[in-house]
């Protein structure tokens, strides 16, 4: 469908893209991903509020940004998706300066950590990688939905992972309360929940306009990994290899990518004109994903993408935040 794939960059995705007068939100836009997602939405002429919980590290990585002087504008905000009193916060203050938001991009994420809880007990990678933003989401639709009113849609692009095929969510212990601690089941279980949310809001937000995808960036070395050791990394590597075969073995095709080419399947899903009209989808390499299965490079599980087990996890985050969400009445 698309003409981009493994190698392609986010400044090849997007040079015919113009979005000058765009507001954009980046999760996790201190480095990595996030930072390249920010500087390449930017040069298009958005105007992109970079996010993230360390402040000083995140206006140094703005201040670098501006340097190159893009066309578009960059602002800042502290969100910390570990603390969901931070993220109300966050949130009320950023609809107050931002009422409209064209492209809401959750990069945001931890991997692979050891067993440590957010500040309302959550396992952190569960209340981390989805929690906090299914709450963070949630509660900028209004601005989401007042952008697709006013303009030509809006969308919201969380990055999930291949690694959602290490596991399922365990609806009845999606904390590890009372099962044994598996960091990589662990990240396994929030990049299922990050697909599912995908597939969730995306049949809530669709009828005003506003469309939800998921994308696989590919095995990039950044910050993410910094729990990760040598053996953590080869295991990873191992991992990888048998999902990307589909059979349980081979190598992955293309292997680890730039951060750039990492970050094109971001870009790509948040402003690509071919996925007008639809949503609720997994990208990978710049392509909707086929379904996971034996002789199949990569794709998605059939668990991540059914809409009970999503509605299903809708009212389970719905629960754990203390918060419902129907947005009927938003404009």
């Amino acid at each position: 469908m698309s003409a981009f794939g493994f190698a392609s960059t986010t400044d090849e995705v997007l040079a015919e893209v113009r979005l000058e007068g765009r507001v954009a939100l980046v999760t996790g836009a201190s480095s990595g991903l996030g930072l390249e997602t920010a500087r390449a939405l930017a040069a298009r002429g958005a105007t992109v509020v970079m996010l993230g919980r360390n402040r000083a590290k995140l206006e140094g990585a703005a201040a670098a940004l501006a340097e190159s002087e893009p066309p578009g504008r960059l602002d800042t905000a502290r969100l910390d998706l570990a603390d969901l009193d931070q993220v109300r916060g966050a949130a009320a203050t950023l609809l107050d300066l931002y009422p409209r938001v064209d492209l809401l991009i959750n990069n945001a994420g931890v991997m692979a950590c050891p067993l440590s809880r957010t500040a309302q007990g959550f396992e952190q990678q569960f209340g981390t990688n989805h929690l906090g933003h299914f709450l963070f989401t949630c509660l900028m639709a209004p601005a989401l939905i007042r952008a697709a009113a006013e303009g030509e849609g809006a969308r919201v692009v969380n990055l999930s992972s291949g690694g959602h095929r290490f596991a399922p969510v365990d609806f009845d212990d999606p904390n590890y309360l009372r099962r044994d601690y598996d960091k990589w089941q662990s990240y396994g279980q929030s990049k299922t929940a990050n697909i599912l949310f995908s597939v969730a809001l995306d049949r809530r937000l669709a009828p005003r306009g506003v469309r939800v995808f998921a994308v696989h960036p590919g095995m990039i070395m950044t910050e993410l990994g910094r729990h990760l050791d040598a053996a953590d990394i080869e295991s990873m590597r191992e991992r990888a290899a048998a999902i990307a075969a589909g059979d349980g073995g081979g190598e992955a095709p293309g292997g680890f990518k730039t951060i750039p080419q990492g970050a094109a399947t971001t870009v790509y899903a948040a402003t690509s004109r071919e996925l007008d009209g639809l949503g609720g989808r997994y990208l990978e390499d710049c392509q909707l994903a086929a379904k996971a299965g034996e002789g199949v490079a990569g794709g998605v599980e059939s668990y991540a993408v059914d809409p009970n087990a999503a509605q299903r996890l809708w009212q389970l985050s719905e629960e754990l935040v203390g918060q419902s969400f129907d947005f009927q009445g938003e404009a």
